[in-house]
């Protein structure tokens, strides 16, 4: 199974890729991890991301690219993957169809998971964390058994400044006008398909199993 996972922040892309990564024991993929990890494993490309990361700058397409194709190489695809997070751009995903002509492969499904903008804004504004030991929580699905109080360690808990709702809304935003035209590139080709991202996780979990494991 080789998936592609598209959605704004707190769609809930991380949850699906951890659920799709239990069901079918294949790995996820997220463009934040695999820098991360390369650049721990200290890899040439982990070294280039490490220093526009280091200063703050965005990772440029040609670093990206190198270290997806890096990852994409690596044993533990040869079956199968979960990308999230790459590719957010035309570029990239053209970028992506050429790592995957020389694995002589191609992705079975684009999944994008759709929620409304409103929920989006309060599913991430309700998120809260531990300023001791970073525990995460929500008010309303995963409040603390204490107000303000961390389950684990009391430390106190406070809300990001990237959750705060102005923030968020200039994220959706960015998400928005960045990623339409790789939605308007995947649906061309027929590869993509939209999927309800409200209501139980595990609801959303059977639409998408409904996709991916349908008759080719």
């Amino acid at each position: 199974m080789r998936v592609l996972l598209v959605g704004a922040p707190g769609a809930g892309k991380g949850t699906q890729a951890k659920l799709l990564k239990e069901r079918f024991s294949t790995p996820h993929i997220s463009s934040g991890d695999f820098l991360r990890d390369a650049v721990e494993r200290g890899t040439e490309l982990g070294m280039k991301a490490k220093a526009y990361m280091d200063s703050g700058q965005l990772v440029p397409d040609s670093v990206l690219i190198g270290a997806m194709r890096e990852r994409l190489h690596e044993s533990d695809c040869r079956d199968g993957f979960l990308l999230d997070g790459f590719p957010r751009t035309v570029p990239q995903a053209e970028a992506l169809d050429d790592v995957l002509r020389e694995m002589v492969t191609d992705l079975d499904a684009v999944i994008m998971i759709r929620v409304p903008e409103e929920a989006l804004v309060a599913r991430l504004s309700g998120r809260r964390t531990c300023r001791d030991c970073g525990a995460l929580y929500h008010l309303s699905m995963d409040p603390p058994k204490v107000e303000g109080v961390c389950d684990r360690c009391a430390g106190g808990l406070y809300q990001r400044e990237d959750d705060c709702e102005d923030t968020i809304r200039r994220r959706l935003e960015i998400y928005e006008r960045t990623t339409k035209p790789i939605l308007h590139w995947y649906g061309a080709r027929g590869t993509l398909t939209v999927i309800d991202g409200v209501g139980e996780q595990n609801q959303i979990f059977e639409r998408i199993l409904n996709r991916v494991e349908a008759p080719a």
